[in-house]
């Protein structure tokens, strides 16, 4: 893969960065009808760009995956963390994840919580999180826990 950079994001991103968070859990083989649930949650807009610090990664032109942090008085909160399918295992989730720790270690607080999606439990448990508990996301009448990770930097 050629050099890939890590940016922040820009509002005129926000398209783009919606299809990968689409395309990612679309990859996962979840049904249309939860998809549709969640294209609210997925979207990424202008505004949430300028609100919050969304980080792209680039290679060849292309944008290959994104990460958001949420910055709150005692924490930090991955709000979005999504790779285009075509672009996974190719160690980019790992770069742009260290990418965000840096983030959070040189501005503090030096707390990351995750809401994770079943299917990136194991890639968040390899970056160093701990599993701290579940929160309950029921979609389209089928009951759901997502795991939740913390990480100290």
């Amino acid at each position: 893969m050629p050099r890939l950079t890590i940016r922040p994001a820009s509002p005129r991103d926000a398209a783009r960065l919606t299809a990968i968070a689409l395309a990612a859990k679309r990859d996962w083989g979840y049904p249309e009808k939860w998809l549709a649930a969640w294209t609210e949650q997925l979207t990424v807009t202008p505004a949430y760009i300028r609100d919050h610090t969304v980080f792209v990664a680039r290679s060849a032109g292309r944008l290959r995956g994104f990460c958001a942090l949420v910055e709150h008085p005692r924490f930090w909160e991955l709000g979005h963390f999504g790779i285009h399918p075509d672009s996974m295992g190719q160690g980019i989730g790992r770069r742009l994840f260290a990418h965000a720790l840096d983030h959070v270690r040189s501005r503090g607080p030096r707390m990351l919580r995750i809401v994770s999606d079943p299917n990136a439990a194991g890639f968040y448990e390899r970056m160093g999180a701990r599993r701290v508990g579940r929160v309950p996301a029921p979609v389209a009448g089928v009951k759901r826990q997502l795991p939740r990770f913390e990480v100290r930097v």
